[in-house]
């Protein structure tokens, strides 16, 4: 039985607490190809806060009931009715009582990757959000916590592994027979979506880890057959971050173990199942020959993000899914954290903001806009986005920036102590700051409950007889789905004043003007702040670190920006000058493009990079950033409406020729200065070094001089790392069209057996703007490398085009949106999540101009129409056509 194509809306207000808990859970797993059995034995009790006398109602999704017992006895079939989503008991006894559920389930069948599947062979399962409804007929929500015994059972010599939450119990061979068992216990009381199985052939690498109170814990990782020599780096990010959350937030590990496993076919990057984490394998492997940079970078991220989980999120887990925020959110500011310590704590915070504003921004300003708190969801897996993990990480570093370092600690120390155990709330979470610190956070809490992004102008005045300067700010909100009315947030607002030397001038605010620690405490639509004993004009410096995710506009000159670029003391704010003037150039030459007008000289533009360049005592990393053009997307973001893509590319590609030409001679001087010495390594030195030399190439080659698209060839052709063989295929690709098929060709020929390295192959492709894009993408879906079964396959290939290609996806013809339609369509039935997220790629489509606008409107409604849609894309669609 499937469960409705359209579920009726869940909303918060709705919410009750469940009729009936679970206090143990035992489960007896029997894996098979096509016919697992489940058996699953539920110790119920009734809530006392829950509704008197009610019936004891299970969710389920395509599960097949083979028996049913209370308390050991058969229940006839009077006794409970079975629906497509539901088990119900109609007239269940009003005692603690035990029920035995018998389901039978086909792993291989499971295309959608959700509940208990096969990946290339291996059984392994993906219960959150609403998995476990897949695997037997349970309360499935996350406010039912229960203590998890799993006894797995499989063929030995098709499943040597079996892996379950907690830790090991007992294993042995069963009798008479050709299969074994493992027995698992979880002490830690969890909600169903945390409960994971695997069964496989499959090989490990394994370390002990003593944690600060002497205890030793067992990690393994658990990869294909021939493959641990790329675990390492993950095992070393493992170990890493579980002794940075002891020192930073004294989080210990609580199990005796704690497994990951890396399977091929994954929805997601990874779950934080208690005790076995199971991973998209290309967030674990890794090796000099296939891994770029960024990809160990990742590695190291989502290794430390899902093990922190164990404490925001499984430990303290959600009362409902409007809470996801509380664990995704506030566990991605934690890994940000992590990696920013582990790195360059700089390029991170631009890095995060960059994706920021790359992603969640643009879903904040489209149809798909929704709170970090969501009041009301049609399908909650179409919530997993950008507005609740990253900027829910950037309400939860506001918290930080409000409250001072001890403060924030403080807060975090009484909710990790005071809630453990709980299905907590974000009014639980924010409570536990306000009580920590004595402070009122009501208004605050407006970041969880309103979407949409604050624009925040500035203007500065210079009193020279008064000795005074003032900043005037305004904050607006505009009006988003479901919410026309908004009220003022609480922006903090970092600040610095930068005197004519370049050095940071003293604050000394008027009374009133909450300016401690150079922070700006903006609450209403209008305030200004004023400082004392300024005698000479300052260039603010605003939105220092990102302070607050918000739009900022001021009455800075291109002088000041340039000031700034080469003074500010905030490096985030360094950068973001040199990206302001870049975009307010990108958009004043994607308007001449439109009107067949001269594109205007990037003068100043070339003066902040140049200026950049010459600063040797800046990070290479840094650097690298710096000199990043704004791309497409960020031009698009900017301009806001009636958008043409293909002016934009114009305009950009113009650009970067520009900036070739001017800055030649010291790119050339600083990519021979950063050649290779030694032996590769991912470290964030090494990386950062690699990053300049390669950005320096990427500009050098948008020059089309027959010299510097000879470097790219010679660069590609000695790299002996895939960070810089990948580089230079990419900048030949897009730069060098005669030499473009020869180096894919070599580069497929080299790494064909690689799954993942073919995505790289396979996306970069997708993402070449020229008219024969489209077509390109049409033939590698035939190519043997490519499986619309897949997810990894289809978002490199299909995901790639739609979001990273913004000439092709948007082509005035309307094909771009007719291909990604129709892949949609065709991944529907199968995965309805992998086909509602490549959907998400339609969010910006009303800013396009009307004949792009219309194409895409057609596409969207083609896929509405289609019969039989999944809630998933039911829901996106819907939102987006709204």
């Amino acid at each position: 039985m499937s469960r409705d194509a359209v579920p009726p809306p869940v909303r918060l207000g709705d919410y009750l607490p469940p009729d009936w808990l679970i206090d143990t859970v035992h489960l007896d797993v029997r894996l098979h190809p096509t016919a697992s059995r489940i058996i699953a034995r539920l110790a119920m009790r009734p809530n006392p806060e829950g509704r008197e006398g009610s019936p004891i109602v299970l969710d389920g999704d395509e599960l097949s009931l083979k028996s049913l017992t209370l308390d050991g006895v058969p229940l006839a079939g009077t006794a409970y009715v079975v629906t497509p989503t539901a088990l119900t008991l109609l007239a269940p006894p009003q005692r603690a009582l035990t029920l035995e559920i018998e389901t039978v389930v086909n792993p291989s069948a499971n295309t959608k990757l959700m509940g208990l599947y096969r990946s290339s062979g291996t059984y392994c399962t993906q219960c959150e959000a609403e998995g476990f409804r897949r695997i037997t007929y349970f309360p499935d929500r996350p406010d039912v916590l229960a203590v998890y015994t799993t006894r797995i059972e499989a063929e030995r010599e098709e499943a040597p592994v079996l892996l379950g939450n907690g830790n090991p119990v007992e294993s042995g061979a069963v009798e008479g027979t050709s299969r074994h068992y493992a027995v698992w216990h979880d002490p830690w009381p969890k909600p169903c979506y945390l409960f994971a199985l695997v069964g496989g052939r499959l090989d490990r690498i394994t370390e002990d880890f003593v944690t600060a109170t002497g205890k030793k814990v067992a990690l393994g990782i658990y990869v294909e057959p021939g493959k641990t020599e790329r675990a390492g780096y993950a095992m070393d990010a493992l170990k890493r971050s579980m002794r940075w959350d002891e020192e930073v937030f004294g989080c210990e590990y609580d199990l005796d173990v704690f497994n990951i496993v890396a399977v091929a076919d994954f929805n997601m990057g990874a779950m934080e199942n208690k005790g076995l984490n199971i991973f998209n394998d290309k967030y674990v492997l890794a090796s000099p020959q296939t891994a770029t940079d960024a990809d160990y970078a990742n590695i190291e991220a989502i290794i430390a993000h899902e093990y922190f989980h164990n404490w925001t999120g499984n430990r303290i887990t959600c009362r409902d899914w409007f809470q996801l925020c509380l664990k995704e959110g506030l566990t991605v500011f934690r890994d940000q954290e992590f990696s920013a310590d582990a790195r360059s704590r700089p390029v991170k915070r631009i890095s995060d903001v960059r994706l920021l504003k790359g992603h969640q921004f643009p879903e904040d300003a489209g149809p798909l806009a929704h709170p970090v708190r969501p009041d009301s969801y049609r399908e909650i897996n179409n919530f997993y986005t950008a507005t609740v993990y990253e900027k829910g990480a950037e309400v939860v570093r506001m918290l930080k920036t409000l409250l001072g370092d001890e403060g924030f600690r403080a807060g975090m120390d009484l909710y990790l102590d005071r809630h453990d155990g709980d299905a907590a709330t974000v009014e639980d979470f924010l409570a536990c700051f306000a009580d920590a610190n004595g402070v009122d956070l009501t208004q605050f809490a407006l970041w969880y409950a309103q979407s949409g992004t604050p624009q925040v102008t500035v203007s500065g005045c210079w009193d020279e007889a008064g000795r005074s300067y003032t900043l005037d700010v305004v904050q607006t909100l505009a009006p988003t789905p479901g919410q026309s009315e908004k009220l003022p947030m609480v922006i903090p607002l970092a600040i610095g004043l930068v005197g004519p030397d370049g050095a940071d001038m003293p604050l000394t605010p008027d009374d009133g003007s909450n300016a401690e620690r150079g922070v700006l405490l903006v609450t209403q639509p209008r305030q200004s702040f004023v400082f004392r004993d300024i005698a000479q004009r300052p260039v603010p410096s605003l939105n220092r670190g990102f302070s607050a995710p918000v739009k900022l506009t001021t009455d800075m000159s291109t002088a000041d920006l340039l000031f700034l670029a080469r003074h500010d003391s905030d490096p985030f704010n360094r950068f973001d000058a040199t990206q302001t003037i870049a975009l307010s150039h990108l958009v004043q030459a994607t308007a001449a493009a439109r009107a067949g007008a001269a594109l205007p000289a990037p003068d100043a533009l070339v003066a902040a990079l140049g200026a950049t360049l010459e600063d040797g005592t800046l990070d290479p990393a840094f650097v690298a950033q710096a000199l990043s053009i704004p791309s497409e997307t960020d031009v698009a973001r900017e301009i806001g409406e009636d958008v043409d893509p293909d002016a934009i590319h114009h305009a950009r590609t113009t650009l970067r020729q520009a900036v070739s030409g001017a800055l030649a001679p010291a790119l050339a001087a600083i990519y021979a200065r950063h050649a290779p010495a030694g032996i590769y390594s991912p470290d964030a030195a090494s990386a950062g070094r690699r990053a300049l030399r390669n950005t320096c190439l990427d500009l050098l080659a948008a020059g089309g001089t027959e010299e510097s698209l000879a470097r790219a060839q010679a660069h590609f052709e000695g790299a002996d790392n895939m960070t810089d063989c990948f580089f230079a295929l990419s900048v030949l690709a897009h730069a060098a069209p005669q030499a473009r098929e020869a180096a894919l060709a070599a580069f497929h020929e080299r790494f064909r057996e690689d799954p993942l390295v073919v995505d790289k192959w396979l996306a970069l492709q997708a993402q070449i703007a020229e008219p024969q894009a489209l077509e390109r993408v049409r033939g590698l879906t035939q190519h043997p490398a490519f499986a619309w079964s897949n997810p990894n396959r289809v978002r490199a290939l299909i995901g790639s085009f739609a979001g990273l290609n913004p000439t092709q996806f948007h082509r005035i013809d309307g094909a771009g949106h007719d291909l990604v339609a129709d892949a949609v369509i065709d991944i529907d039935g199968r995965n309805p999540q992998l086909a509602a997220r490549l959907l998400a790629a339609f969010k910006s489509w009303r800013s396009l101009e009307p004949v792009r606008r219309a194409s895409a409107e057609a596409a969207l409604r083609r896929v509405a129409e289609k019969p039989g849609l999944s809630p998933d894309a039911s829901d996106i669609v819907g939102r987006s056509l709204g």
